[in-house]
C-alpha cells in the first residue's frame, strides 16, 4: 500500500513538474512586452497577452476551399513542429491561421510540437538548436522522423496548397 501512495505522489509530482516547464514567458528585451518562450501547447494562447491576437486571426481566417483537393488522409501519418515568436508579426498571423487548418482536419494535438522562440531564435535551451531556423515562423512536417518540408515565415500559395505539395512526399497509402 506504501509503495502505491509512492508511485502516485511521484507521479503527481513529476506532472506537475512537465506542465511547469510549459508556455514559460519572458520579458522581450526591446519590446518590453512578454513573449512566450521555449516548448508551449496551444494553452499558451489562452493569456491574455497572447489571446486577443491569437483569436481575432483564427476567427477572421476562412479555410481555403483548396483543402479539397489534396489528399488529406497522408496527415495522419506526419508529426509536426512550429516554431514561432510570439513578437513577431508573421508569427501572428500564420500560426492561428495553420492552428484553424489542422483544426478542420481534426489533426491530433499530440502530433504538434510548439516551440516559441526569442528575437535572436533561440529558446531557453537548445531546444531549435539542430532545426536550422532562420525566419519564423517555419512549420516543419515530418513522417516517420524524416522531415518532408517547410513552410518558412508565409506560404509560397496558400499554407493549404503548401501543406498539400509536402504531403505528397509522404510514403504509402
Amino acid at each position: 500500500m506504501k509503495l502505491l501512495i509512492y508511485i502516485l505522489l511521484f507521479l503527481s509530482i513529476s506532472g506537475s513538474i512537465i506542465a511547469q516547464e510549459l508556455n514559460q514567458t519572458i520579458i522581450d528585451e526591446r519590446s518590453g512586452q512578454k513573449i512566450l518562450i521555449s516548448y508551449c501547447d496551444r494553452n499558451a494562447f489562452r493569456d491574455t497577452s497572447f489571446a486577443w491576437w491569437f483569436n481575432s486571426e483564427q476567427d477572421l481566417y476562412e479555410v481555403d476551399s483548396a483543402i479539397t483537393e489534396c489528399s488529406w488522409d497522408k496527415l495522419k501519418d506526419t508529426q509536426i513542429t512550429i516554431v514561432m515568436g510570439t513578437w513577431c508579426s508573421d508569427s501572428r498571423r500564420e500560426v492561428p491561421r495553420f492552428y484553424k487548418i489542422l483544426d478542420y482536419l481534426d489533426y491530433p494535438s499530440e502530433k504538434i510540437t510548439l516551440i516559441n522562440v526569442d528575437r535572436n531564435k533561440v529558446g531557453l535551451a537548445d531546444e531549435v538548436k539542430d532545426l536550422q531556423i532562420e525566419f519564423v515562423p517555419t512549420f516543419i512536417i515530418y513522417s516517420n522522423e524524416d522531415e518532408l518540408g517547410r513552410i518558412i515565415e508565409t506560404p509560397m500559395e496558400t499554407l493549404e496548397r503548401d501543406l498539400c505539395e509536402i504531403l505528397k512526399k509522404v510514403k504509402g497509402n
